[in-house]
Order: structure tokens, then sequence, then C-alpha cells
């Protein structure tokens, strides 16, 4: 068992001071008896976050920071040709969103505050399409959250993952080279174009979010996925996105109360046999720990004084 916990560390001043309340005595037991087996350091800048990353290198993928083709492995789960080996194969995920004007910035909110169903989404899609297609992309509906494009110049095209633009001024992250000012030009033509749409003036009167932008990630070519038994646990990601850390303490002691009770007792009866392990992720490292031969110090450890984890994730 390979368990992946996203957004484990908070990096905001009001999240860490959460964190310090937290009792986890599953995880404190359960790292005492894993070892250290390796860290991704980076930043949170990254276009790709620690746990997009640590989940594609547990598929076995290899490409650069913005480039994990998430969206070719989603649009075939969702029955889309995303397999052969020509241009189309390079695919992007379009997400409607809802782009709030501020005072002294545009942010992206959550997705999933739209409410949006099928029959809306639709209506959004077919009213966008156009845009697209005169440019030269094919435009896919797969689900109300869902939409893909494909385009040659999405094979290298890095993108700023959706978790790390929700809540966040998008200008930081919409990049500059040609492909990605089609691509905001393109956002633009959205914006004007359902500015105005009588669906989102339905929308505001039923006090709902209109739908006024899209975000572009997860472009690529398809790759293999190598057999893993990664299972990612994203109970933390909600609450921390919107930072309600009370929220997210009640959602760290539920996984403690649960998958660490099943990972520990995996751990103590691993063994020599199939290594159990735990990858912590926050927003700019994740650590992984794994099982194997313990000595007698380790195991008497393991019983009697577990490791502090707050630094562990304080470092993350």
């Amino acid at each position: 068992m390979h368990l992946l916990i996203p957004f484990a560390a908070p990096q905001s001043e009001a999240g860490r001071a959460a964190a310090r309340t937290l009792v986890l005595p599953q995880l404190g037991a359960l790292l005492a008896l894993l070892q250290p087996e390796g860290r991704d350091d980076g930043d949170e800048w990254s276009l790709s976050p620690p746990h997009e990353r640590a989940l594609g290198q547990a598929y076995g993928w290899t490409a650069a920071d913005g480039l994990l083709p998430w969206a070719a492995l989603s649009a075939q789960a969702d029955g889309l040709d995303a397999g052969k080996a020509t241009a189309a194969s390079a695919w992007g995920l379009l997400t409607p969103a809802h782009w709030h004007l501020g005072t002294d910035q545009v942010s992206l909110l959550d997705p999933a505050g739209l409410l949006l169903d099928d029959t809306a989404s639709r209506v959004f899609f077919a009213a966008i399409q156009d845009l697209f297609v005169d440019e030269g992309y094919s435009l896919h509906y797969a689900t109300a959250t869902r939409w893909y494009a494909a385009h040659d110049s999405l094979v290298a095209l890095p993108t700023a993952s959706l978790d790390r633009v929700i809540g966040r001024n998008v200008d930081r992250w919409l990049g500059k080279d040609p492909a990605a000012r089609r691509i905001r030009r393109l956002q633009s033509e959205v914006q004007m174009r359902l500015y105005t749409h009588p669906l989102n003036d339905e929308r505001t009167a039923n006090g709902l979010l209109p739908v006024n932008s899209f975000w572009l990630s997860g472009c690529g070519v398809a790759q293999t996925v190598a057999p893993s038994d990664v299972q990612v646990d994203d109970r933390l990601r909600a609450p921390a996105l919107a930072e309600d850390w009370a929220g997210w303490c009640k959602a760290w002691e539920t996984l403690d109360a649960g998958p660490m009770v099943t990972l520990r007792a995996a751990a103590q009866a691993a063994g020599a046999g199939q290594p159990q392990r735990l990858t912590l992720c926050g927003e700019r490292a994740s650590a992984i720990f794994t099982s194997g031969p313990r000595s007698l110090i380790r195991t008497l450890k393991s019983r009697f004084a577990a490791p502090a984890w707050l630094p562990i994730l304080e470092t993350l």
C-alpha cells in the first residue's frame, strides 16, 4: 500500500497555527514504524504542486514542471481517444470557472462553488466552442466540470495546476510563451462572450456565480501509467484551498483515525514482504516514508516513543 496525502501541511501562518493544535497519535505511531525514503524539494511557485509530482513519479512519468499530462489521462478515463501518437493526442483540461475581480487582482474561485450541472455546462460549452474551433482546436465535452481541448500547440505547453491557482491572482500563473498568449486571448474572448449570456443572468438572479472564464491545465501527450498501488486521499484539499483551517484539522483527525490506522497495521505486518509507503505533500515539498527491516532499537522506539510529526510537516 502506498498512501499519498496532498495538502498535508499549510503555508499560511493561520494554517501553521492550526496545525500546531492537531493531535495525531496514529500518524506519530506510523512514522515510528517507517523510515525516510526520499524528498522532493521545491517551492510554492512551481506549476506542478508536490502531490502531482509525487503521483506522476509513482506512475513512472517523466515531465518538466507544468507538463504532467493529466488531461490526456483524464480524457482516456472519460472515454475520449487520447492515446493516438498524433498531434491530436496533446490534450488540455478546460475547467469552466468564475474569475473574481477584486480591488487589485483577478482571482479564480474554486470551480466546485459554481454548482454547475450538466445542462448548464453544455449550454456554456456550446456558447464558446466556435472560439476554439476557429483557432484550430478540437473541443470535447466530458462532464459539467471537465471539458477538453486538443491541439498540437499543447504538446509542450507548461500550465499551472488548478490547485495552484484557486483563490489566487491568476496573472501570476498564466504563462508568457506564444501558445500561452493564445490561451490568454481565448480567455478574454470567452469572458466577453459569457458576460452577457442569458444563462449567467439567470444564475446571478438565483444566487449562483456566473461562469465567466476557464482554466487550462494538464497539457501534454499521454504517457503510459506504470503499475502502482498508490492511493490518493485528498480529503484535506477542499478545506485547505478554502483556508478553512478548522475544517482542515477535522479532516486530518478523520484521516488519522482511518487510513493511518490501516497503513500502520499493514506496516506492522509487512516484515520483509511488500513495503508500505506514506507520502506527505505540502505546497513546497513532499516526503516519502517506507517500511522495511527494523533493528531492535527501532522496534523499541516504535513501541515507546513516536517521533514528532509536526516538524516533518513544517518542512513541506
